[in-house]
């Protein structure tokens, strides 16, 4: 830190960065939970729907490759403001296109704002994250993450009840933006640490950045462990469902084991990292979650696979968390690093669902999980790149 700042401040900063990572999740979880919705209102086939959900995507990879360049210049307590109004403006169009006024257009268009809001979110609110950590001189950065994890849950249940009560979709998600909105906007007034510890008058670095090799590699990891993570949020209950012949109620409990085992992790897994360090405590971490995957698939009996998802999501906890921790080490290069990591690692969410469905083509799903592991035991060998560098 190049500034003093009193401890009450620095509390408040990092309350303003958990509610930032809870908002941002409760949004991204809210049109999701409301997909369903979407396509019979709109009357799409699997194919259009499909099309329709990659506006999103697209979007949120578009943010990812301004982000670095946007936070740098206008600073995180802007850019997340900023990124607050954009994702609650998609929000809003979203639900018009759904309910108000149908179309398929106008919801495609309300995504892909929602997604680069949010992606842009993302960078920022973790640029400022990394600096809150360094401010408490303790690991955190998993438990922000962790609140993201507990919006999109919170997100989840909201949208069942308003789906309970018919609560109209356009009612539903504009109700929904408000909230986000001007939570977010209360929320960024706390920022302060990156904006105070960076310097706004020289390029943002994002060019460089690409040409860094401990940056590329920390991407490269942090994308195998998105990979990781993604996966499971997939391709889980479908697996279990297909592969161990679960009900599709039991299917979506299986899910929600690997949620809260990640969950926990998150919260408690900074006790680890305080204690041994990033490297030993992702090492362990990937070999949990390699571990977890393999039992899940070949266990003898329900109870055991299931045992197998706990254990892979709490391997799971970890490593994305860190590896934007990782990608901050120098604060003046914070937002550039963030967003080059942040752009290769996005990538499995791209990639990831159309690979597993290949694969569950030829094995089935439930044996193409197994491409997790054989991913994560050579990307071992990446995990040194996650060792604190002093600025």
């Amino acid at each position: 830190m190049s500034v003093t700042v009193p401890r009450g401040q620095i509390r408040a900063a990092a309350a303003g960065v958990a509610v930032t990572f809870g908002l941002n999740g409760v949004a991204v979880a809210t049109w999701f939970a409301r997909v369903p919705a979407a396509r019979d209102a709109l009357a799409l086939t699997p194919a259009a729907l499909g099309l329709l959900l990659l506006a999103m995507s697209v979007g949120a990879c578009l943010a990812m490759l301004t982000a670095g360049e946007v936070t740098h210049r206008l600073r995180p307590r802007r850019t997340v403001s900023v990124a607050a109004v954009t994702v609650a403006c998609g929000l809003a169009l979203a639900g018009v296109g759904i309910g108000a006024s149908p179309s398929p257009w106008l919801t495609a268009l309300g995504i892909f704002t929602l997604g680069y809001g949010s992606g842009l979110c993302d960078v920022a609110m973790n640029v400022e994250a990394a600096e809150v950590e360094r401010a408490l001189d303790k690991t955190v950065m998993p438990r922000f993450h962790a609140m993201w994890s507990l919006g999109t849950v919170a997100a989840a249940g909201l949208a069942s009840f308003a789906a309970w009560a018919v609560l109209p979709v356009t009612a539903h998600l504009l109700v929904v933006a408000l909230v986000v909105a001007a939570g977010t906007l209360v929320a960024a007034r706390t920022y302060r640490f990156a904006d105070a510890s960076s310097d706004h008058g020289a390029g943002s670095g994002v060019m460089a950045a690409w040409r860094e090799p401990r940056t590329l590699l920390i991407g490269l990891l942090v994308l195998v462990l998105a990979f990781t993570e993604g996966t499971a949020n997939d391709w889980v209950a479908v697996a279990f469902i297909d592969g161990h012949a679960f009900a599709p109620a039991m299917g979506a409990v299986v899910f929600g084991v690997f949620v809260t085992t990640m969950t926990f992790g998150r919260i408690f897994g900074t006790i680890a990292l305080d204690r041994w360090g990033r490297v030993p405590a992702i090492l362990v971490s990937m070999v949990l979650a390699a571990s977890g995957v393999t039992l899940a698939v070949f266990a003898g009996s329900p109870a055991v696979a299931v045992v197998g998802v706990a254990v892979w999501g709490l391997g799971t906890a970890l490593g994305f968390p860190v590896g934007m921790s990782a990608a901050a080490d120098d604060p003046a290069r914070a937002a550039a690093r963030v967003s080059v990591v942040a752009v290769i690692g996005y990538t499995a969410f791209l990639a990831g669902p159309p690979l597993v469905g290949f694969l569950g083509n030829e094995v089935g799903v439930l044996r193409g999980l197994l491409v997790v592991p054989l991913l994560l035991l050579p990307a071992l060998l990446l995990v040194p790149m996650l060792r604190p560098v002093k600025d």
